[in-house]
């Protein structure tokens, strides 16, 4: 799958792409049904790829098994893994145009954010799992018997990686460059919707070195997915997404004892003390809710402000919101892109209507902005809802920020600790006692304060409750794509 007519500099163009296949086994191949891709920021089809049956699936798991099986990339040294990851990330970066432009047309993200963010992210991983490969070495140690022990880390087999429409890019190499540097072989189903990175880094994984069937691709819906959930030949489970296809994959996956990471909603708090700087803080929650239109697991809809400074958040929030550039992903001025398409933006004006009938005053936003017939949403605050409502309980997924005012900071972490989600949190704070205690309080993987969505492949993150288990990033991501060996040698 290859974009066409893009620029590598800072004005990326639109791009022509190419219908997307298959790759399994290291080659191309053609499938029997196709589907559309959208663009959101216009509501055309771009292209087509195929719509992968239980026989595709079954024909990469296979393949992925057959090159796990003959040792070339299991077997390998960790630093020579470790030299074809640094690779991958040295293509990414040089062809970080191309990437730029497919991710904007497929999912709708600002080109301005794009780059810095999904495609230097991706290769940042690349680069970092790859220095950790080489600790894929086994340890020894002394026991009280008679013997000489040592542990060997090994890959666990063939995963099976299943990721989102909000970041395919990031998404997916935060389980294929671990699962790569640990020695496995991967098979990927991206989201439906939003498929045309992931054969683009199939194309640039190839191009680096990785062996014929490491790394295969199957496009498709939910069809595609239960197929290589259910595949016996598939020895673990990676999958960012909803709790509730979560919560199925886990059943599936337990039946068959078979290790999962499972990385779900969210929904975080995002706690405004009285002692904030109020021009960073306001600043970071913006940030919090509309990166990625507010299609993002660990954005923060929820805002809770100290009751002096409520009605002064609000205003300034009003005022400020509105200001907030939204139009065309590939104008290098905007800010905030359309939503991933129709389906997401139906569901999310169905939020802020409820929200009007729970009572919740909509303080700026709350409509659709019709332009170029794309899926846009202006974003949206609303206050005065009550703390069991359903838009605060729940995940919107979509540029929507509730807030609600506390007395102290008991109530504050109560409220935050309020829903059944537990990715990320964050609070606005100058006292560094305050923000170390909070923190500790807060049932969440992840914690910010004074700014919002730090991340860095050393730190790991993942989610408490029903966000899921397992994490994503850090040495912790690689333990997850191994298992540990002892072997123990009598002396006797």
């Amino acid at each position: 799958m290859t974009a066409v007519d893009t620029q590598a500099g800072p004005d990326v163009r639109r791009p022509q792409v190419e219908p997307g296949k298959l790759f399994i086994g290291g080659q191309w191949r053609e499938g029997a049904q196709h589907y559309e891709v959208i663009d959101p920021s216009t509501g055309r089809a771009v292209t087509t790829v195929v719509d992968a049956t239980e026989n595709d699936v079954r024909d990469a798991v296979l393949a992925a098994r057959a090159a796990f099986d003959n040792g070339q990339w299991a077997h390998m040294a960790g630093r020579e893994r470790g030299r074809v990851l640094n690779r991958v990330a040295e293509l990414v970066r040089r062809r970080a145009g191309e990437l730029v432009a497919v991710e904007s047309l497929d999912v709708g993200k600002p080109v301005a954010l794009c780059r810095p963010v999904d495609v230097m992210t991706t290769a940042d991983q690349y680069e970092y799992y790859a220095a950790l490969a080489q600790s894929m070495d086994g340890a020894v140690r002394d026991i009280p018997i008679n013997a000489h022990a040592y542990t060997r880390r090994e890959p666990l087999g063939v995963v099976g990686a299943i990721t989102p429409f909000n970041f395919p890019l990031i998404l997916s190499t935060t389980k294929i460059a671990p699962a790569l540097a640990a020695g496995n072989a991967v098979v990927h189903k991206p989201a439906p919707d939003t498929p045309l990175s992931a054969l683009l880094m199939a194309e640039i994984l190839a191009e680096a070195g990785v062996p014929d069937g490491v790394v295969n691709v199957v496009t498709g819906g939910t069809r595609t997915g239960e197929a290589l959930v259910r595949d016996p030949g598939v020895d673990k489970i990676a999958f960012t997404g909803s709790t509730a296809i979560g919560r199925h994959i886990a059943q599936v996956a337990g039946a068959a004892l078979k290790p999962v990471t499972l990385e779900l909603g969210g929904n975080a708090a995002h706690v405004v003390f009285e002692d904030a700087d109020l021009d960073k803080a306001i600043g970071a929650v913006i940030k919090a809710f509309v990166f990625n239109s507010g299609q993002f697991c660990m954005a923060g809809p929820r805002l809770l402000v100290a009751e002096p400074l409520y009605d002064t958040v609000l205003g300034i929030l009003g005022d400020a919101v509105c200001g907030v550039p939204v139009g065309d992903p590939f104008d290098e001025a905007t800010v905030i892109g359309p939503m991933a398409g129709e389906r997401q933006l139906a569901n999310v004006l169905a939020y802020i209507e409820l929200a009007r009938a729970e009572g919740g005053q909509v303080i700026t936003g709350g409509d659709r902005l019709d332009l170029n017939g794309g899926s846009y949403l202006r974003p949206t605050v609303i206050a005065g809802l009550p703390a069991e409502s359903r838009v605060i309980q729940q995940e919107i997924f979509g540029p929507v920020l509730t807030v609600q005012s506390f007395v102290d900071e008991d109530e504050a972490v109560a409220l935050a600790n309020a829903t059944p989600y537990g990715l990320a949190a964050g609070l606005q704070t100058e006292n560094l006692a305050r923000a170390h205690r909070v923190a500790a309080r807060l049932r969440a993987g992840i914690v910010w304060v004074n700014d919002w969505a730090m991340l860095d492949p050393a730190v790991p993150f993942g989610g408490v409750k029903q966000s899921g288990f397992g994490r994503e990033y850090g040495p912790e991501a690689l333990a997850a794509y191994t298992t540990t060996k002892s072997v123990v040698i009598s002396l006797d």
